[in-house]
């Protein structure tokens, strides 16, 4: 049995904890037991990870990195557990992962950098740089990552590795769901929709103002669509009041959070994310597995998922203009919508579902596992 203990910042509804998520639901539980520390859960996910037996133990905030009473705590699970591999990620679980398992002397330790960290000081870059000698192994969840990693870090390629986030296959909402979810948010049968999934917690990031602009300039052109925005944060009510300074009020929905997607993603046509920076993207690859077109903004992992022209458009962060521009061609073509859409499924299901993902981690920690536990016991 392999023991792996996971640390990270908060668990609320964010992509780090829906991977840990699948490797709660997809590792073989004969073969690794799995346990989670975080700073605060909160939503429904410390329940979900209950139903595959994992337990998550939330400590508390980490005020700095030297910490010493939170650092004790991780520690005194680690002397009850007794790990085998201790995997940390967001910055306040590399922190966690990298100090208390290099003072209790866990045999393997894997770092992961889940951010596109564009406006990390140089301060958090030698911090994270320090961190990562006690690694064994770090992670970068996009070829953006990796390259932050080697390029800007300067970490060895030996130690750095690619694992690209992956997304559960979707259930998809039948024909009769998607029509009613259309007629109880106003959305007339006719209507193009534009659809977006994220968190509203700072426009800095996820740009959600941009994407209300480039709707409005198609919106005052004539054209018969409507925005649909998933989601819910600090944000909202300033995008609510930009809507209606730009007039448009009446032709976007704002759904709040919705636990489950599935019936939007079946009601949108054409999905776009145009975030300032962004590590991966994961809701671009949940729209492209419904088979989506989408329209993302050249950055961090994004740029990457997107083939521009094959599965969707990328266009120059913050500029509104080429994104309208994007939206109105795929607006305005059903056939392009239909075809970028086929396309992006065979891309996402070759590369970014969760099975993919899990295989690749199951790997990483057997190997590693061979290498410093099962050797180790031999010599």
């Amino acid at each position: 049995m392999i023991r792996v203990l996971n640390i990270v910042d908060t668990i609320s509804s964010g992509g780090v904890e829906r991977r840990r998520l699948s490797l709660a639901k997809c590792l073989d539980p004969g073969r690794f037991e799995l346990k989670i520390i975080c700073t605060n859960a909160v939503g429904p996910f410390p329940a979900e990870f209950s139903k595959y037996g994992v337990e998550v133990i939330a400590i508390g905030d980490l005020s700095s990195v030297f910490d010493l009473k939170q650092h004790r705590k991780v520690m005194a699970i680690i002397d009850g557990f007794r790990p085998h591999i201790i995997h940390g990620a967001v910055f306040e679980g590399v922190t966690m992962a990298a100090v208390s398992g290099f003072w209790k002397r866990v045999p393997v330790v894997i770092l992961e950098e889940t951010s596109d960290p564009q406006n990390r000081s140089w301060r958090g870059d030698l911090l994270l740089k320090l961190l990562c000698l006690a690694a064994d192994r770090v992670v970068g969840v996009s070829p953006a990552s990796v390259t932050y990693l080697t390029g800007r870090l300067g970490l060895s390629s030996a130690k750095v590795q690619l694992i690209n986030n992956g997304v559960a296959l979707p259930t998809y909402a039948t024909k009769a769901d998607c029509a009613a979810l259309r007629e109880r948010l106003g959305l007339t049968p006719d209507a193009i929709v534009i659809g977006s999934v994220g968190r509203m917690l700072s426009d800095a990031t996820k740009r959600f103002s941009d994407l209300i602009r480039a709707f409005a300039l198609l919106v005052a052109e004539g054209h018969n669509v409507r925005l649909v925005l998933v989601g819910e944060g600090p944000e909202l009510p300033r995008y609510r009041d930009l809507a209606v300074e730009l007039g448009v009020a009446s032709h976007v929905v704002f759904t709040g959070y919705q636990n489950d997607t599935s019936a939007f993603y079946g009601i949108f046509d054409v999905f776009s994310l145009v975030s300032s920076h962004e590590s991966f993207g994961l809701v671009l690859a949940e729209a492209m597995l419904h088979r989506l077109p989408v329209v993302a903004t050249r950055v961090g992992g994004m740029q990457y998922i997107v083939e521009d022209g094959k599965t969707g458009f990328l266009v120059p962060k913050y500029d509104v203009a080429a994104i309208a521009e994007k939206l109105r061609l795929l607006c305005t073509d059903a056939g392009l919508r239909a075809e970028l859409g086929h396309n992006g499924y065979d891309r996402a299901d070759l590369h970014y579902t969760e099975e993919r993902y899990v295989d690749q981690v199951r790997t990483l920690y057997e190997s590693l596992y061979e290498q410093k536990v099962t050797k180790s016991s031999r010599l």
